[in-house]
């Protein structure tokens, strides 16, 4: 087929599945922060992949490992051992906690979601029931959709999601996880940050009584660190805010470069209690992105990425609490992962700022404006972004937002 000059978004909406809230806008360059769209138009992205791109668009070690080896080996499965696997789960497992040595590979967060119940349910003797958190996010696929708060996700599908194994209990109270804390229950799911659920950051005395508790009724403890890993909140995993080490950890996103990956980290008792042949993925591990992984994780200890993401979102921060508006409620965030709490809907200021402002950001919440910046962004471009987002907060009043502009404002992840 081919295809006229400048006809890419019509073909796009005309063949994908339509589940998507599209933007009218075609993407195709990015280096660092920035990404450039098919007219040439320069953008600084603040979405960055949903959380995926932390060390930079096009990073140049992640470009080169990458081409190097396409050229070598693309695909081999995990029956049979990789050198740039092995290399690979080196590079992951120096900069976990020690406690968790053992990796089982994939494709993407859901995925390892899948692996993390799995997982916990032949290393607790069968148990099948999962306490999660409100406002928690855990993956769209049938079995991490139980664990995702938000009932708009689960409610299409009815009782193909398993919901009725799993209790929600309030982030942050501990009576409530501690009633819910029953003895058939194989794990507590929660994320160190909940993202999807507008950016709230948790409680260090509710995630340390999560992981006594869960010690106590013979369950696991999983943090979900797929949007808060790889130097995203200041420290390389947010564990390390609260001082505890989990049963498991669920990562992807960031952990190669913007190359699909994902993971499911455990202690070896957990890992050892699977049969084998228990759990598997036709392209998890791949040479590809275990390349991209290796390059990746690289680039952040060289560069400290996790001590720039402190510095730039403290930075971040404290800008966006010296707007002078009336419309913000809250500033909220850890490290380069942030939410600004509006007391009106968001989406129209979303809008504003890709439409007038060229900055790219994402909703969290109807309510909440969320910035995930390659840790790599310039201090000029966080206050450029600021100084967009001020200009918007005081010239874009919500109730003359054309249709158009509501169809794209309803961008979730």
């Amino acid at each position: 087929m081919t295809v006229a000059q400048n006809n890419w978004l019509d073909l796009e909406l005309s063949l994908d599945s339509g589940i998507y809230n599209k933007h009218h806008v075609v993407m195709v360059r990015g280096e660092g922060a920035h990404v450039w769209d098919e007219n040439g138009r320069e953008y600084i992205d603040c979405v960055g992949g949903y959380g995926v791109a932390n060390v930079g668009h096009g990073n140049a070690d992640v470009v080169k490992a990458v081409q190097d080896q396409a050229a070598k080996l693309m695909i081999m499965p995990q029956t049979l051992p990789n050198d740039k696997r092995a290399e690979f789960l080196k590079e992951l497992t120096d900069v976990l906690p020690s406690e968790l040595s053992r990796v089982f590979l994939c494709n993407s967060g859901t995925e390892a979601m899948e692996a993390a119940k799995k997982f916990a349910i032949t290393a607790t003797g069968g148990r099948t029931r999962f306490v999660s958190m409100k406002r928690g996010f855990s993956g769209r696929t049938l079995g991490a959709l139980a664990l995702t708060w938000e009932p708009k996700y689960r409610e299409p599908f009815g009782s193909a999601v398993d919901d009725a194994h799993v209790t929600f209990v309030t982030y942050g109270n501990v009576e409530e996880l501690r009633a819910a804390l029953t003895d058939d229950v194989a794990a507590v799911i929660l994320e160190p940050v909940q993202g999807e659920g507008g950016v709230r950051p948790g409680d260090a005395a509710f995630i340390q009584a999560a992981r006594e508790l869960t010690r106590e009724k013979g369950a696991l403890l999983i943090l979900d660190e797929i949007q808060t890993g790889f130097c995203r909140t200041g420290h390389f995993f947010a564990m390390e805010h609260f001082g505890v080490v989990p049963d498991g950890v669920t990562l992807a996103k960031a952990m190669a470069g913007g190359v699909p990956i994902g993971a499911f980290v455990m202690t070896t008792e957990v890992a050892d209690r699977m049969p084998k042949g228990g759990h598997g993925t036709t392209f998890g591990g791949n040479p590809l992105a275990m390349a991209a992984g290796v390059a990746a994780i690289r680039f952040m200890r060289r560069e400290r990425l996790w001590e720039q993401a402190a510095a730039k979102g403290d930075y971040f921060m404290e800008k966006l609490r010296a707007i002078k508006s009336s419309k913000i409620r809250e500033v909220r965030g850890l490290g380069l992962m942030i939410g600004v709490e509006l007391k009106e809907k968001s989406g129209p200021y979303i809008t504003a700022l890709e439409h007038d402002e060229a900055v790219l950001t994402l909703q969290a919440t109807p309510l909440v404006v969320r910035f995930l910046p390659p840790l790599t962004i310039s201090y000029e471009d966080i206050d450029k972004v600021v100084a967009a987002f001020e200009r918007v907060l005081e010239r874009v009043n919500p109730r003359e937002v054309s249709a158009e502009q509501v169809k794209e404002e309803k961008q979730t992840e």
